[in-house]
């Protein structure tokens, strides 16, 4: 029995979104293909532990959720139909042989990503349709409520039968921007899974888990695209710091006090190799610059100096790709270590002008530390108190309360 769930969790771990994707590719019905391919997972830990685990499982779970979707096409049909109809709608759904199932995982992705899908619920639809997570986990890793992740989904997958989103990868004139897109929502799933708000928050550190997979996904079925490689990478160096921003009694470590050789040498190590293939192919991209970014920090894991100058000039780059107040907060930062405090401050962003800022958190933390090296300490004073009051992970909060501190002794 243990042997049959054993087998049952690796297929649906490796092969979920493939079946779901092929299942669904006809009728573009993704609910659908879900559910009979869930009635052949409940089926295998019935008949695998009595028979033992067939020599082709995907194709023995393929033809039991393929006769599922036969017998609910057969009865949604209704008597208008004529009898070429019938044998037309069960015809597309069995033809297929299952000793070779295509790999169409990447079509799914950009269904999930389409325009015409909501930009919130893209993450979470590719990480239940590719990936089988269930709508309980990803509403806890995405902060809302089962139910209302639940409706979500039901409404986006239904966007998909309904509008009859391709399930298809797009031509080479759409593929950059879409590519974005499916990129993006990859990204942001980790971005749930790498801001855990407390120690035992184990859902969405296993977000990130589940993100880096998609990563590997990506990179495997479109390898020659330098901005999958370059995400991917980014996610690695990213990931690699995870456990150096805690210390042994969970109190939080900023990114300059971390100690480099609690950082993973093996995840920096592939990292590196990926933005290595990527650069070799010509065409450069956010995700490849912010990868590069990462990649600068190791030299201080390598050489025990930081080379602030070329970190500098890698966030001139980016902001090039992309205008985003974030990356002109990070970008202060270095510059504080190249040219001073006083430059950094200039170089910051203006919350009265991009008011996105006033409730960004990291933004209010990075001025109170820039002001509070040039001693204006009222400033720094507010500053640090806006900090405190927006962030929601208690370890960070306790951080900066102690920051706040020190300027006020």
């Amino acid at each position: 029995m243990h042997d049959a769930h054993r087998a049952a969790e690796a297929i649906a771990r490796h092969s979920y979104g493939k079946l779901v994707a092929y299942l669904a590719a006809r009728n573009r019905d993704v609910a659908a293909a879900e559910d009979a391919l869930s009635d052949a997972f409940a089926a295998a830990l019935t008949e695998w532990p009595r028979n033992g685990c067939p020599d082709k499982p995907e194709a023995w779970l393929l033809a039991v959720a393929r006769r599922k979707l036969i017998d609910g096409a057969r009865r949604r049909i209704t008597s208008e139909l004529a009898a070429d109809d019938v044998r037309d709608i069960v015809a597309s759904i069995a033809a297929t042989d299952e000793a070779e199932i295509p790999d169409q995982r990447l079509a799914l992705m950009f269904a999930c990503t389409h325009p015409a899908i909501d930009v919130a619920i893209r993450a979470p639809l590719m990480l239940q349709t590719v990936l089988g997570l269930d709508a309980a986990r990803i509403a806890s890793a995405f902060l809302v409520s089962p139910a209302t992740m639940g409706k979500r989904l039901v409404r986006a997958k239904e966007k998909i039968r309904s509008a009859g989103i391709p399930m298809q990868i797009p031509t080479r004139d759409e593929l950059p921007a879409r590519l974005a897109d499916v990129l993006d929502a990859i990204y942001a799933a980790y971005a749930e899974g790498w801001n855990d708000h407390a120690a035992p928050d184990t859902a969405r550190r296993q977000l990130a888990d589940e993100a880096l997979f998609l990563g590997h996904i990506l990179v495997d079925l479109a390898f020659d695209e330098p901005e999958a490689l370059g995400l991917l990478a980014l996610m690695l160096h990213i990931e690699a710091r995870r456990h150096a921003r805690r210390s042994d009694s969970g109190e939080y470590v900023p990114f300059d006090e971390q100690n480099p050789k609690r950082w993973d040498s093996a995840m920096i190590t592939a990292a590196e190799k990926l933005l290595r293939r990527a650069a070799e192919l010509g065409v450069i991209g956010r995700y490849q610059i912010e990868a590069a970014l990462q990649s600068a920090h190791v030299h201080r894991r390598r050489c025990g100096v930081a080379n602030w100058d070329d970190i500098v000039n890698l966030y001139d780059a980016l902001l090039e790709f992309s205008a985003s107040p974030v990356v002109a907060i990070n970008r202060a930062l270095a510059i504080a270590e190249t040219d001073g405090t006083s430059a950094a401050l200039v170089a910051m962003p203006d919350a009265e002008q991009d008011r996105r800022l006033i409730e960004y958190q990291p933004y209010w933390a990075a001025r109170a530390s820039l002001l509070a090296r040039t001693g204006a300490h009222a400033e720094a004073h507010h500053a640090y108190e806006m900090a405190i009051g927006l962030e929601s992970d208690p370890a960070v909060r306790t951080f900066l309360q102690r920051r706040l501190k020190r300027i006020q002794m």
